[in-house]
């Protein structure tokens, strides 16, 4: 059934309202994620039968997961604008997503950087500088994991399978999980552990921690912070930003290119949303893929070649 409405939907975006194919991508995205949601929490939700609470759920899903309240309007629209085509059409007797007004759901997220400002952040960074190289490597691992700044600073060298593409995270709850990490992250990783790392003079307990500072112990919340800042700062960027600001950009760009819902989930390390706690354990070639296609500093290196 959503197969079949979805079709009708992009013809008539197609036909009747003349829309760019990137427009229609876009709409159907929309659609899509909401499908995908209600796969998770009430499979047997069909089109005719969506109702306000669902998209209501729908949207603090997708808050939840990191998106900002702009790519929420924006999703918002687009569900709009399929229920209104149903509607229209006689495909439905009711619209549910009428009344819903714009995302002020739950907690305010902090901005999301764009992914021409992380560039930014990321080409200001001296590597020839003491700390260059560590910080480097903590901002490509933040961006490209969406980790936590907590499961950061707590990632062991053993933690690390760079050979399998993949790092070992103990999340809230003790929680262990395997996360794929990009390409560049392990790049400047390796260079840090390898350059810089090697240098210091590591304190006993802390031989087996990843980031360290200039005395050998295991790195502060305070220095990735005031690290962040001082880089945002150096390069114009004048938005609320933090560690955490890394992890909801890595959720938008990725749902924004197309990313399966359940798979930027279990990155994230979010359990289910839903009180049955349906949680979907997917395989991690998958987890891996869906980085490479759809994160955008995966997605440019492949397009340089």
């Amino acid at each position: 059934m959503w197969e079949r409405y979805s079709t009708a939907f992009k013809n008539y975006l197609r036909l009747e309202r003349s829309l760019s194919e990137h427009s229609i991508d876009a709409y159907l995205h929309d659609v899509t994620y909401l499908h995908q949601y209600l796969q998770l929490t009430q499979p047997d939700v069909q089109p005719q039968t969506v109702q306000e609470r669902h998209i209501m759920g729908f949207l603090q899903y997708v808050g939840e997961l990191g998106l900002s309240a702009q790519s929420q309007a924006r999703m918002l629209s687009g569900l709009k604008a399929f229920f209104k085509y149903l509607l229209l059409d006689n495909l439905i007797q009711h619209d549910p997503a009428q009344r819903i007004g714009g995302p002020k759901l739950g907690r305010k997220l902090p901005d999301t950087l764009s992914f021409p400002e992380i560039d930014q952040m990321l080409g200001a960074i001296d590597l020839s500088a003491p700390a260059g190289p560590r910080d480097r490597a903590i901002l490509e691992v933040l961006y490209s994991s969406g980790l936590r700044v907590s499961e950061l600073l707590d990632l062991r060298l053993t933690d690390c399978y760079f050979d399998s593409g993949f790092v070992r995270v103990i999340g809230k709850g003790n929680k262990a999980r395997f996360v794929p990490i990009g390409g560049d992250a392990i790049k400047y990783t390796r260079q840090y552990v390898e350059h810089s790392r090697s240098q210091i003079d590591i304190q006993k307990g802390d031989e087996d921690t990843l980031f360290l500072n200039r005395r050998g112990t295991k790195l502060s919340r305070v220095t990735v912070f005031t690290t962040i800042k001082a880089l945002a700062a150096a390069v114009g960027i004048h938005k609320t930003i933090s560690p955490h600001t890394f992890r909801h950009s890595f959720a938008t760009h990725l749902i924004e290119g197309g990313a399966d819902l359940r798979a930027v989930q279990q990155m994230l390390g979010h359990e289910s949303i839903t009180t049955t706690e349906i949680y979907t354990h997917l395989d991690r070639d998958y987890l891996q893929q869906t980085l490479t296609d759809f994160h955008p500093r995966s997605r440019k290196r492949t397009e340089r070649g």
